[in-house]
């Protein structure tokens, strides 16, 4: 047998060897991707999560987070990298992008806002301060409505329309939940931060918190939303909160400071001041950019809340040490927040309260 065919005899037994062990490595069965976690032990709550499955859409996430992931469910078509629109849970975003300028000493919460907008003063609406936008104070009629939102090209043309609108009841009266206050206020961190408000909280907060998919820029070149545009997923929305429950930190990095994290807690309203808010938020009270589920010592909430409309709802609970989430894509109801309290109730009594 000459050399040359020892060699060539070589290279096919070799390459049969390759092809056969490729063949038994495609014939080994996939690992299945475990999405689950804590099932066993949270047994009451994820019952619960089952039971509810199609009154929240067939297709959700349910999280729970307190120093680690502690339970995870996917249903659905939905998994925690799933992401969506997110609504009114953007407020609070926007609220906790107002408070990072606000620590760094570029403005106040109780600027008036002409100082920023010299169009509301020349307006008459002189006396409206950056907190009453994030507590909707801000005393402007919103006659538009949530469905009926008409399309800016910019933020900048949507918030001087505010300035020209009635004003219905005088700053700091009466508490109406509209889209106004919270899109004032990121316009003056636009016009303070020199750059548009999406570039500003993807660079200030998102990147921070490893919110990579998280946006409020919107694909159809309409204005920027900043109190219900956001789209995110589950996964990254619980950074969110991971950030809030540890007063600040995340992954050890300081993102917001602790004294941000306590005037995004404090109480705004009583509720004799509440004149419109949604039946899902019906007897709560609003601290900045999210509700009050519990009420704490000195004004400061022990749980904090901001639902949106398409059904999502993130709660964080400093009192019993966790954060929890219920990510979905299907309009929030009344109905839908009884079933989210009797999951957080469950959530409540696996893991009992720190507060004294």
């Amino acid at each position: 047998m000459s050399y040359k065919l020892i060699i060539n005899c070589l290279k096919f037994s070799s390459m049969a060897v390759l092809l056969l062990l490729l063949q038994v490595v495609h014939a080994q069965p996939r690992k299945k991707v475990v999405k689950e976690v804590g099932i066993a032990s949270f047994e009451s709550l994820d019952g619960l999560v089952q039971k509810n499955q199609k009154l929240l859409g067939n297709s959700f996430v349910a999280m729970v987070w307190t120093d680690t992931m502690v339970y995870k469910r996917e249903l659905g078509d939905m998994d925690a990298k799933t992401v969506v629109p997110i609504a009114s849970c953007s407020k609070w975003l926007t609220a906790a992008m107002v408070m990072k300028f606000v620590e760094e000493g570029r403005i106040s919460l109780d600027d008036k806002i002409s100082r920023y907008l010299p169009i509301f003063e020349t307006y008459g609406k002189n006396y409206i301060t950056i907190r009453h936008c994030l507590s909707h104070f801000t005393g402007i009629q919103n006659e538009g409505g949530f469905f009926n939102k008409k399309k800016f090209s910019s933020l900048q043309e949507e918030v001087e329309s505010y300035a020209k609108k009635e004003i219905k009841t005088n700053p700091g009266t009466d508490f109406s939940y509209s889209p106004i206050g919270l899109n004032i206020a990121a316009r003056i961190l636009e016009i303070v931060g020199k750059k548009k408000f999406d570039m500003l909280i993807k660079q200030q907060l998102f990147n921070p918190l490893a919110m990579r998919k998280t946006t409020f820029s919107m694909l159809d070149g309409s204005a920027i939303n900043p109190s219900g545009g956001a789209q995110s997923c589950a996964e990254e929305y619980m950074h969110f909160l991971q950030m809030l429950l540890n007063n600040g930190k995340y992954n050890g990095v300081q993102v917001l400071s602790e004294a941000s994290v306590k005037e995004l807690r404090t109480q705004q309203t009583r509720q004799e001041q509440i004149r419109f808010a949604p039946k899902a938020a019906s007897g709560f009270n609003y601290a900045l950019g999210s509700w009050v589920v519990e009420e704490g010592k000195d004004g400061i909430a022990s749980v904090l809340s901001s639902p949106g409309l398409f059904g999502t709802w993130p709660m964080v609970d400093w009192c019993r040490g966790y954060a929890c989430l219920f990510f979905t894509k299907t309009i929030l109801s009344e109905q839908k927040k009884d079933a989210y309290m009797e999951m957080k109730n469950a959530i409540d009594e696996k893991l009992g309260s720190k507060c004294k």
